[in-house]
């Protein structure tokens, strides 16, 4: 985190968190783009706790889509979609 603020400053317009878990409270979804080994395998339920809305977006693809969903968050792997249907206002997305 220091060189993160060593690059960027101090901005009112950055929120850096101590960890994953930090930066999921009161999001509005989760989005991951690595395959990193540590982003592999989120407790669903946990993530779903945390965000304002139970949104999950695979930039990579890695999670199995029905673990997301049992966990109650719309899950929609980029390039494969998923289950943006079925939640109320998804209608807008259709």
């Amino acid at each position: 985190m220091d060189e993160a603020r060593r690059i960027f400053g101090d901005r009112d317009d950055l929120v850096l968190c101590d960890s994953a878990g930090d930066a999921l409270q009161g999001a509005d979804a989760m989005v991951t783009v690595t395959e990193w080994k540590q982003f592999r395998s989120p407790d669903f339920t946990r993530v779903k706790a945390a965000l304002a809305d139970g949104v999950a977006f695979d930039g990579r693809n890695v999670y199995e889509p029905a673990d997301v969903e049992a966990a109650g968050l719309a899950e929609y792997g980029i390039g494969r979609g998923r289950s943006v249907r079925g939640r109320v206002g998804a209608e807008s997305f259709l």
